[in-house]
């Protein structure tokens, strides 16, 4: 591909990017690897700057750009080599018009200004959009993290953390012996923050009530060491259908899945009321906190969708609280950085829920934020978090 094909190919991407944004569609990333299954003939050069375009786009416009020429001509205002690739060549895109249209350059949506919060300055936004390093968890009930690290050039052990390794570049990782053996997970730094938070134990009743593809759910059932039981449950089939193939690969054979029925959660879960010794309610979200590996989610994001989004944290929490034994935990965590979601959402219900206590948790990294604590990129190298533990009286 010529560099011209190469931006005109970011323009289309980002075309579709913009058309599932609205519509709800796959990721980027799935549109990406899509695109260029069908276009076999470019080469890893080729692949690697459309994609370093496509991104570059997608993290400096925080409000959908008109279309993904517009966006791209955006950069160009600021970057004479990528304007002079507006050539009209064969393959690449037409010249620019004199007065054609361009996106102005806004890293965060101009309706979220008022829900913004004040400990989000210019460099923590900065970190929320920068590329994120690779993490992984080291599965305890296979290796040892030193003998993992000593499998990755370059790996170090992620402070603070009991099993995490972090990886600047991504090594391959699923053509490596360690992952094929099941040795390591990949998971952000945050979420090994949250499961360690739940200090699940041997012999504990555990639900992982928003469980998705199981990644927490597989760091609870290392801590637990296969004895006890874990339940995980969701709504959505596809991700929960994941968790077994994961779980066979690290060798783990204790997780229970339950799907569960929108709007009839309670009717599944029945015979756990009451009986657990701590729930995970990692509630759905904006995913704000997770804007440097998703910026497209940005696009996705707008005032209504929010308000639902909390109406249903709201839900989750009130039936989580259901399922936890008097004198048990459940652990909150949202992957925002956004207060509505975080610590209104756990003022309100510890309000509501005079049996409730929100305990302080000094053994994570993290700021104080209301009832719980904030871990974010800038601060604490991992992505946006909140996270608070609640104890039933």
């Amino acid at each position: 591909m010529t560099p011209a094909a190469r931006v005109q190919g970011a323009i289309e991407l980002l075309d579709a990017i913009l058309i599932a944004a609205r519509d709800n569609g796959p990721a980027a990333d799935a549109l990406i690897a899509q695109w260029f299954k069908a276009r076999r003939y470019a080469g890893s050069k080729d692949r690697r700057a459309v994609r370093d375009l496509v991104y570059r786009a997608i993290r400096a416009f925080g409000q959908p750009p008109k279309s993904g020429r517009a966006a791209v001509l955006g950069l160009a205002r600021r970057d004479a080599e990528l304007a002079a690739l507006f050539d009209g060549s064969p393959y690449g895109p037409a010249l620019a018009a004199k007065n054609e249209a361009a996106t102005d350059l806004a890293r965060l949506p101009h309706w979220l200004d008022k829900e913004i919060p004040d400990w989000l300055d210019s460099d923590e936004i900065a970190a929320l959009l920068d590329r994120a390093p690779l993490d992984l968890r080291v599965n305890t009930l296979a290796a040892t993290r030193d003998a993992v690290i000593a499998e990755f050039p370059g790996a170090e052990p992620i402070a603070m953390t009991r099993y995490g390794i972090r990886i600047e570049h991504d090594p391959g990782l699923e053509a490596h012996p360690a992952w094929a053996q099941g040795l390591v997970e990949v998971q952000d730094a945050g979420s090994q923050h949250i499961a360690a938070l739940c200090d699940a134990r041997p012999g504990m009743t555990v639900i992982d009530l928003c469980a998705g593809a199981g990644g927490k759910a597989l760091a609870l059932a290392a801590d637990m060491r296969g004895e006890g039981r874990l339940i995980a449950s969701d709504t959505d089939r596809r991700r929960l259908q994941q968790i077994a193939p994961r779980a066979a690969r690290t060798g783990n054979d204790m997780i229970e899945t339950i799907l569960l029925d929108p709007g009839r959660e309670r009717d599944a879960l029945a015979d756990l009321i009451e009986r657990a010794d701590v729930v995970l309610v990692d509630a759905p979200c904006s995913g704000s906190g997770t804007w440097r590996r998703n910026p497209e989610s940005r696009w996705r994001l707008n005032r209504a969708r929010l308000a639902r989004l909390i109406e249903t944290q709201a839900h989750v929490l009130a039936l989580g609280a259901q399922l936890v034994k008097p004198g048990g935990a459940m652990v909150y965590a949202v992957c925002s950085v956004l207060d509505g979601e975080g610590s209104d959402q756990i003022a309100r219900f510890l309000t509501e829920n005079p049996g409730w206590r929100a305990v302080p948790h000094s053994g994570t990294p993290g700021r104080p934020r209301g009832a719980g604590q904030i871990l974010s990129p800038h601060h604490d190298g991992c992505d946006g978090f909140f996270i608070a533990r609640l104890e039933r009286s």
